[in-house]
């Protein structure tokens, strides 16, 4: 017997080829809006008799040109246009796009945006949008959405489907539930290749990404998989049994997806089973579904790494954005002003070699983007799984080796600068010393607080190079001034 779940597959035929082609259905987009409001406001400035006539006309001859551009767009490609257009050009090509995409539309845009268009809809719109997506999408979008709206989809949703949901739901954000897929296809081992195959051309297509059919028995506990390329090479009369792999990758609901990710990486993976503790199937994980969570990690890594809370709109309101952005730049503030103090320290020793002055920035700039380099490798360690908090005093030697090689090589090279520019050795070997201790600090800072971030529990990415960058800044001058006063004055 063979079991087919529904599935539900978006065609790909107005794809876009490449970002060139993107970026130039972009400018055509903006060129009819700017077109269609100069030519609106040109019209709205005249009168007569027949004014509003000629006005409406105007309005649905451009429009209706944006919606011809719009019509054979790819959803992930109107998603990009509408990211890419302020707030008011965004709600006009909003409402132009076919209401059957505006779920899969909601998907694709980013959380920032995505929040903007919601607020613009009715909720018949939100509940409409909603049904026309598979449980494990519905669930993504879900936290977006008004309960009112989830309640009204729930409802109307067959058994089957409601069941579904409320799993996907039931999951953790980061977990192989998270981006587990429903729509799937199972057979059972005790029938041959050729029922399979007369059953399957019954349909008009496959679920997206299927490379092998899963083996289940009447329990639906997952026997083996069945890859399609075994499928189509053999004679029709063998059981499916003969044939399954039953050796193969699988998942729990629960399970990291960043290490499901890690494994269709290193087994190139095409889909892979997801089952419950007892065996039984529950759906699978495609590459499709990866690969959108290794974007959003990397993205969200990126954010983290310069201390932005959220991924953000960039034509959202100035309080948006501020309220997006003020928690670093205030730790930046009071760790720019404990630098100040460092300086203000030493304030008669820079009065009274000025050389100081010019120099100490390349100190503390060096030192920064040396940290930040070791940060940046030692995040991406972590995120690979290739270290853990155990490994702290193995690193650490390592990257002390680096900075000395490194502060000997360019302080040195500084250092003779120094003495050429303001004929003394002595402020030559105090640049070079000084150039040494801060990349050490910086190797230091690079490896420590991403690694003891890891050890509390925390995000080792949030905020590394505003940290890195304050340390460098604070220790460079501190250093740099302190061995001009001692050894210089």
């Amino acid at each position: 017997m063979v079991h087919l779940l529904r599935h539900c597959t978006m065609s790909e035929d107005n794809q876009l080829t490449d970002s060139d082609d993107l970026q130039e259905r972009l400018a055509e987009v903006q060129t009819l809006l700017a077109r269609h409001k100069l030519v609106e406001d040109l019209v709205h400035r005249q009168e007569g008799p027949r004014h509003e006539l000629v006005e409406d006309l105007v309005h649905k001859q451009h429009l209706h040109e944006l919606q011809h551009k719009l019509e054979p767009m790819h959803p992930a490609d109107i998603a990009y246009i509408l990211e890419a257009l302020p707030p008011d050009e965004r709600l006009i090509v909003w409402d132009l796009v076919k209401a059957e995409h505006d779920g899969e539309i909601l998907l694709e845009v980013s959380d920032a945006v995505r929040e903007s268009l919601i607020e613009t809809m009715a909720r018949n719109e939100l509940v409409a949008a909603a049904e026309t997506l598979d449980a494990d999408e519905l669930a993504d979008l879900a936290p977006d959405l008004p309960q009112g709206v989830i309640d009204d989809v729930f409802r109307s949703l067959p058994a089957e489907e409601r069941e579904h949901l409320r799993a996907a739901m039931s999951y953790a954000e980061d977990s192989v539930g998270s981006i587990m897929d429903f729509d799937m296809v199972t057979v059972r081992e005790d029938v041959t290749l050729e029922v399979v195959l007369r059953y399957l051309r019954r349909f008009e297509e496959l679920p997206d990404h299927t490379d092998q059919l899963f083996v289940i028995d009447r329990e639906e506990h997952l026997k083996g998989v069945l890859p399609l390329n075994i499928l189509l090479v053999n004679e029709v009369d063998v059981e499916v049994g003969a044939l399954m792999k039953s050796e193969f990758v699988e998942f729990e609901p629960d399970d990291d997806a960043e290490d499901a990710a890690k494994a269709f990486e290193r087994y190139d993976l095409v889909s892979a089973p997801v089952v419950d503790p007892e065996g039984r199937l529950l759906g699978r994980v495609t590459v499709n579904d990866v690969v959108d969570f290794i974007r959003e990690e990397a993205e969200q890594e990126q954010l983290a790494h310069a201390g932005l809370r959220e991924e953000e709109d960039i034509f959202a309101s100035v309080w948006d954005s501020v309220k997006n952005r003020w928690a670093w730049l205030a730790i930046n503030l009071v760790t720019a002003f404990l630098a100040s103090r460092v300086i203000g320290a030493f304030e008669d020793s820079i009065e009274k070699l000025v050389a100081l002055a010019a120099l100490m920035p390349i100190v503390a700039g060096i030192g920064g983007n040396s940290g930040n380099q070791t940060i940046t490798m030692i995040v991406r360690a972590i995120a690979m799984g290739q270290v853990q908090p155990d490994a702290m005093r193995r690193l650490l030697r390592k990257e002390l080796g680096v900075a000395s090689i490194n502060g000997l090589l360019w302080g040195s090279l500084l250092g003779v600068a120094a003495w050429w520019l303001y004929d003394s050795y002595q402020l030559g070997l105090v640049m070079t010393a000084a150039m040494t201790l801060n990349l050490l600090l910086a190797a230091s800072a690079g490896v420590g607080i991403p690694l003891m971030r890891q050890k509390f529990g925390a995000d080792p990415a949030i905020g590394g190079s505003v940290m890195i960058t304050a340390l460098t800044d604070s220790g460079g001058f501190f250093i740099f001034l302190g061995l001009a006063t001692l050894f210089l004055m």
